[in-house]
């Protein structure tokens, strides 16, 4: 006949004495109570670990701090798991590190992960001002959020009030930030699957307004107005140079000496300026050589061709074309990225340059590798020919002799 085991009571527990060695009592069912000869008293669960069929022993807190009541319920929910072919203490230690890896993976920890990884990709000022974003709308609120808990309706919520406020562009770029923290995650093995992916389309899309710009007829009035502009010589300068080179707003704005090839005749703009990451290679009409001569005597001896009026070490104020372009009177119809779009307008107008070419000329960069190598390798001297006509075509315009960059 089976040995019953009487179950514990919770007086016996209590006037358990210490020996000179520990022992058990038991409760019945594999549970029991190890008395240390320390005085401590701790619960143990003693099994056959399911197709091993070896014993262990699963600790399950200490007395009094896990009493009877608690400790039964425990062992039935180990009993529960056994049935089920499942260890429950390598089921344990499973949660444990499921417990921890919640705590140590929130959002915002794979977020300043992805924020690292970021500055690495692309400029500092672009991973910057992502981040800024993200810290302003979506970490106060997900930053504490175990990955694995980021479902789409917790985003939504989040990004609703953004999106009611107007600001659709902002909505457009955080909903690609936080997929590209959720992937992350994916390819760090802490999720299976990024529920996020599609949730871009739960938001109305951004509306697209072009720069605005002038019509190519409209240069002479513009090079009229840059004449008679009150406004400093440098800056008349950084207006010409980018109207010429066809360049960005920062581009021209950040022009260095150590950048121009005199011999070659070419401006290359280094891959960490460029919009794109890459280096760009600018032929330089007689007349932008012209303009250079010009500011030599300004700040040859400094690093900036176009220094800034109240730091000279320093360069010019990006936003300084477009400054000067509201006090000739070009506000909403012209601004200095604009330039850019009269200078394309005005090539591709004359049909006589191949789009591509112009295209190049933009720094437009090509998506297809192998053609974008060809453009890099041949286009250049077809581009020196383009550059040449456009500066020529500046200057006509320029009747009265108005600009600056002349032969």
């Amino acid at each position: 006949m089976a040995r019953v085991t009487k179950p514990l009571s919770d007086t016996q527990i209590k006037q358990a004495k210490a020996k000179d060695k520990e022992y058990n009592l038991a409760d019945g069912a594999g549970l029991m109570l190890r008395v240390k000869p320390n005085g401590s008293k701790l619960w143990l669960f003693n099994y056959y670990r399911p197709f091993t069929k070896k014993r262990a022993n699963m600790g399950l807190g200490k007395y009094p701090e896990v009493t009877l009541a608690e400790v039964r319920q425990l062992r039935e929910k180990a009993k529960n798991l056994l049935a089920k072919d499942i260890d429950p203490q390598a089921n344990k230690i499973q949660q444990s590190q499921e417990q921890k890896e919640a705590i140590e993976n929130t959002f915002g920890k794979l977020a300043e992960k992805w924020y690292s990884l970021k500055k690495q990709q692309v400029k500092a000022e672009t991973a910057d001002k992502a981040w800024q974003t993200m810290s302003l709308h979506v970490l106060p609120l997900l930053g504490l959020v175990p990955i694995h808990l980021v479902k789409p309706k917790l985003v939504i919520d989040i990004l609703t009030p953004v999106a009611s406020k107007g600001s659709l562009e902002t909505v457009k770029r955080l909903c690609r930030n936080i997929n590209e923290v959720m992937r992350l995650a994916v390819a760090s093995g802490l999720l299976e699957v990024n529920y996020l992916a599609d949730i871009t389309k739960l938001f109305a899309p951004p509306k697209k307004t072009n720069m605005p710009t002038i019509s190519p007829e409209r240069l002479p009035e513009l090079m009229k107005a840059l004449s008679n502009a009150s406004i400093m010589k440098v800056t008349r300068c950084l207006v010409e140079w980018q109207l010429n080179t066809m360049t960005r707003p920062i581009e021209a704005a950040t022009a260095k000496w150590e950048d121009i090839n005199l011999n070659e005749q070419t401006w290359i703009i280094p891959a960490e300026r460029m919009k794109m990451s890459k280096p760009h290679t600018i032929p330089l009409s007689p007349q932008m050589l012209s303009l250079l001569e010009l500011l030599k005597t300004i700040s040859g001896h400094r690093e900036y061709i176009f220094p800034s009026h109240r730091n000279p070490k320093s360069h010019a104020n990006n936003q300084s074309v477009n400054m000067a372009l509201k006090r000739m009177g070009f506000n909403g119809q012209l601004v200095s990225h604009g330039l850019r779009a009269l200078a394309s307008t005005t090539l591709n107008e004359q049909g006589t340059f191949d789009p591509d070419v112009i295209e190049a000329a933009l720094a437009h960069v090509d998506k297809n590798e192998v053609r974008r190598a060809y453009n890099r390798a041949e286009y250049l001297e077809r581009r020196r020919e383009m550059m040449l006509w456009w500066s020529d075509h500046i200057e006509k315009s320029a009747t009265g002799n108005m600009s600056l960059a002349k032969m």
